[in-house]
């Protein structure tokens, strides 16, 4: 059963801001579970990457293009979060990919202002019918260096991006045009609570100045008639078992018992 109702109103807030908030999609023990799993799993992961900022900062993000029978999978394939991507993209959605973001106290690094689809259309994705769905894993603040999003801003259409650091940020001319007209919005978040938004939305993040986490986990799908024309880095259409959501808790207890 699909925890969120996805209204006309709803609806509207996507097409016409770009994004909405679903406050406390998940349980305390839900994200307890996903926290303490995550921090053992991507704590000393040698796969997770750095990305340094344009500031001096660096954040580190662990990217799975793979589902498993794990409790990020099941994040990923739960029927509240895809049932809902389908409604709002219009069509049968698939797993595109997934990640950690990890931003440590004091040294978690900024992300640039970007579009999503500013990488995605590289990866032939021809058309920006993809959308991402950002879940809280500790709480988001200002001071921690929340999301920051400018409202709307999907609006003006895919933005030419360049290299800042090892990160590929929009043009900044652009973006700077973009604040001065559409209202900034930092999505302050608790633990459990999520923001779906269109991949052409504007948004970027500060460093950590906290001495608290902002771990994150992003999943991000594509719908099934916008398959990549070619081969990248991210997959091709397949279909996405969708699991109920209580698949979550029975998966998070099984792994944290092996802990």
């Amino acid at each position: 059963m699909n925890r969120i109702s996805v209204t006309d109103e709803l609806l509207r807030r996507y097409q016409q801001d770009g994004y909405f908030v679903i406050p406390n999609l998940f349980d305390t023990e839900e994200m307890d579970l996903l926290r303490t799993i995550a921090r053992a799993v991507h704590q000393n992961d040698q796969k997770t990457a750095s990305r340094r900022d344009g500031l001096g900062g660096a954040i580190k993000l662990a990217v799975e293009n793979e589902l498993g029978d794990n409790i990020s999978s099941a994040f990923v394939r739960c029927q509240s979060i895809v049932d809902t991507m389908e409604k709002i993209l219009g069509d049968e959605v698939y797993h595109y990919h997934h990640k950690m973001i990890l931003k440590e106290p004091r040294t978690g690094g900024a992300w640039e202002w970007h579009q999503d689809y500013g990488y995605w259309y590289n990866n032939a994705c021809l058309s920006p019918e993809l959308a991402s769905c950002m879940i809280a894993v500790d709480r988001a603040t200002k001071e921690n260096g929340c999301l920051q999003v400018l409202k709307g801003s999907h609006l003006v259409g895919r933005i030419d991006h360049l290299k800042v650091g090892d990160q590929t940020g929009a043009d900044m001319e652009r973006v700077k045009v973009a604040m001065e007209r559409l209202e900034l919005v930092h999505c302050e978040l608790e633990p459990g609570s999520a923001i779906f938004f269109h991949c052409n939305l504007l948004h970027c993040s500060a460093q950590n100045k906290s001495e608290f986490p902002r771990w994150a986990l992003i999943c991000c799908y594509n719908t099934r008639r916008n398959n990549p024309y070619q081969e990248s880095r991210h997959p091709r259409y397949s279909y996405l078992e969708k699991w109920p959501d209580a698949r979550i808790k029975e998966i998070g207890l099984r792994d944290r018992a092996k802990l």
